[in-house]
């Protein structure tokens, strides 16, 4: 698996009540690059204003995001750029195969949709 950028929004973006500072929206994006890394890593975290951020760039990189606010508690406790401890290693599992369920299934569409071009092209043939 090449690198993958994980975010952890444990907040439902829909809800417009203010929240106070510590109940705030948050974010923490992680990085795998199984070539490179020995274990994820924490790469941002944020809350509020931050953590709108962090979507947001998720969001313009099509970066897929994981919901889960006893995750995120436990990642934002980590300084950015450290791998994530072994003790985590079980719950960023759930992540990291989520994340490749979600690439498996766009490689089977992008193959369905060039099938389909292919027979549409072959039925335009004379």
């Amino acid at each position: 698996m090449a690198e993958e950028k994980i975010n952890i929004n444990p907040d439902n973006l829909a809800e417009s009540a203010p929240k106070t500072p510590t109940e705030r929206k948050a974010a923490i994006a992680i990085r795998y690059d199984i070539d490179r890394d020995k274990a994820p890593l924490v790469i941002a975290s944020g809350r509020g204003l931050v953590a709108d951020e962090i979507l947001r760039i998720a969001e313009d990189n099509q970066i897929p995001l994981y919901e889960d606010p006893e995750m995120a508690k436990l990642l934002a406790k980590l300084e950015l750029d450290t791998e994530i401890p072994p003790e985590l290693y079980t719950l960023v599992a759930e992540v990291l195969f989520f994340v490749y369920r979600l690439d498996r299934m766009a490689q089977k569409r992008e193959r369905m949709i060039e099938h389909l071009k292919e027979e549409e092209k072959n039925k335009k043939r004379p």
